[in-house]
This record gives C-alpha cells, sequence and structure tokens, in this order.
C-alpha cells in the first residue's frame, strides 16, 4: 500500500506542535505516513495515496507558485482537504462571500488601491483597525493601528499592494479579555475548542487548554460549517465576540490551521481513523 503525504514546506518558520503527533500516531496504527514539502521541486506526488495539507506554512510568501502547485500535484493525487475547497480558502475574500450567505462576520472592507484605507476609516467610524492581506498567514504583513497611526498603516496597506490586496477590519476590544475562539473540526465532527490571546508579527501564539463548546459558539461554528459545500477532512473555524456578545467569524482555516491536537488527543484518534477510511 503507498504511503499518504503529510504536506508541509522546506523550511517551517515555526515548529509545527501537531506534526510528530500525527506521524507518531499514523504509525501506531499501521498507516504509512511520509513528509512531504509543498516547495520542493523533486517530490513525486504520483506515488502517494493522497496528500494531507498541514504545514505548507510559507505558501503565503508566493501565491502564485502555491497555486501553480495545487494544480499540479491534484493531476497527480487527491488532495486533502480538497483542491476546490484549497482554491477558495486561499484569499480571504472569502469572508466577504460568505457575509453575503448570512454569515456573521468580523466588519471587513476591501482596500484595493491607496486612499481607499482613509476613505473606510471615514466611513465606518473605526478608530482602532487591523490591516492585513488578502493572503496571509501567521499574521504575515498584519498591524494593529489606532486612528493616530494612519501614516503609518498607510504605509503598511502600500507594502500590501506591492503583491496583493488588503483588508481592514475593526480591532475588536473583547478579544483582550476573551480571546479568539478556535473550534476544531476532524470528519465532520467538531471535537474541541481552544481560547487564542490575539498574535501580531514576532508575537508567540497563546492558547488555552482543550475545553467543549456552549450551544452559542457550537451553533456558530456550524452556521459557518454549513456553507462549505466539499466534504473536509478538517476545518478550524476562528470567532471573536462583538461587544454585544454576538460570535462573528474572523477566520474559516481549511488549509493548514493549527489543531490543537495536542490539547485534545481524541481529535488526534479521529483523524488517524479518517486518514484509515480514505
Amino acid at each position: 500500500m503507498s504511503a499518504i503525504a503529510i504536506v508541509t514546506c522546506r523550511v517551517l518558520p515555526e515548529p509545527d506542535p501537531d506534526q510528530e503527533l500525527l506521524v507518531s500516531a499514523c504509525a501506531s496504527a499501521g498507516l504509512a505516513v511520509e513528509l512531504a514539502s509543498w516547495d520542493d521541486p523533486d517530490v513525486d506526488w504520483g506515488r502517494f495515496r493522497f496528500a494531507v495539507l498541514r504545514s505548507c506554512w510559507n505558501y503565503y510568501e508566493d501565491p502564485a507558485a502555491f497555486r501553480g502547485w495545487l494544480d499540479r500535484s491534484s493531476s497527480a493525487t487527491k488532495l486533502w482537504n480538497a483542491l476546490e475547497v484549497i482554491r477558495w480558502n486561499v484569499d480571504k475574500r472569502y469572508l466577504l462571500r460568505l457575509e453575503q450567505e448570512g454569515v456573521p462576520i468580523v466588519p471587513t472592507r476591501l482596500v484595493e488601491k491607496a486612499g481607499d484605507l482613509c476613505e473606510i476609516l471615514r466611513q465606518t467610524g473605526w478608530d482602532r483597525f487591523v490591516v492585513k492581506p488578502t493572503v496571509s498567514a501567521s499574521s504575515f504583513m498584519t498591524g494593529r493601528f489606532r486612528l493616530d497611526q494612519l501614516d503609518e498603516a498607510e504605509r503598511l496597506v502600500s507594502e500590501i499592494l506591492e503583491s496583493r490586496l488588503a483588508l481592514v477590519q475593526p480591532y475588536m476590544a473583547r478579544v483582550e479579555s476573551g480571546g479568539e475562539v478556535s473550534l476544531i473540526h476532524i470528519d465532520g465532527e467538531l471535537t474541541h475548542c481552544v481560547a487564542k490571546q490575539p498574535r501580531f508579527p514576532g508575537e508567540d501564539e497563546s492558547v488555552s487548554q482543550a475545553f467543549q463548546p456552549d450551544a452559542a459558539l457550537a451553533n456558530a461554528a456550524q452556521l459557518v460549517m454549513n456553507r462549505v459545500t466539499e466534504p473536509c477532512l478538517y476545518a478550524r473555524v476562528d470567532l471573536m465576540e462583538d461587544e454585544s456578545g454576538r460570535w462573528l467569524l474572523s477566520e474559516l482555516e481549511l488549509i493548514e490551521p493549527s489543531l490543537f491536537l495536542l490539547q485534545h488527543p481524541p481529535a488526534l484518534e479521529r483523524m488517524v481513523r479518517a486518514l484509515g477510511s480514505i
């Protein structure tokens, strides 16, 4: 039986806490898995039963190269999550599409050219805000600003616009007390949650122990997942609470999210079972 590829990258920007756990658990279950880097031109993707994207964490540095790899690898083997899901999820403008479908999101505006930011802030009245690229990961080129830092924010926008579009969102103050909640789904089941503290460039990720969501959190996550039309091996729904206590979608991670398997071993077990059944 041919091996399963666990897709990573040649140089990880930071350690992947899930990687060793997943590889070891697969080996214990009798599943042959190999780490394979999406950005290694020597990998023969056709020799794998299928490929599971897990820590291709530098894809945002060259989105065109990553999309090219998606086309090549998907013609040689099956990708999980599915190719259509990954293509849709690469660009954070999916948030705007989900909003059109009735999903409550963190208010988000698209910045397409110089000068847009100032006009957006004038229209919205946001005095604390976050700027980020439409294609990004690990807080890449992401900044938090006050209105009196507009010049600095404009410089970041200009830098982003050299290679992609940008998004601006209000800074959600309640993340400072409650954090951002990540709801992990494995093989169609919501397995656990963690609370994350805000993270910006140069900062380490800080997460809580795993817990089970209350009804409001679970329902908010399910509303998001109902809009995903293709089966997903894994998904992470990141939600933030607004001032009224309503949960809003901040990110839907379907490409390479940390799944916090260390915090909840049953999720790891479910992932291994799912891989064995594909």
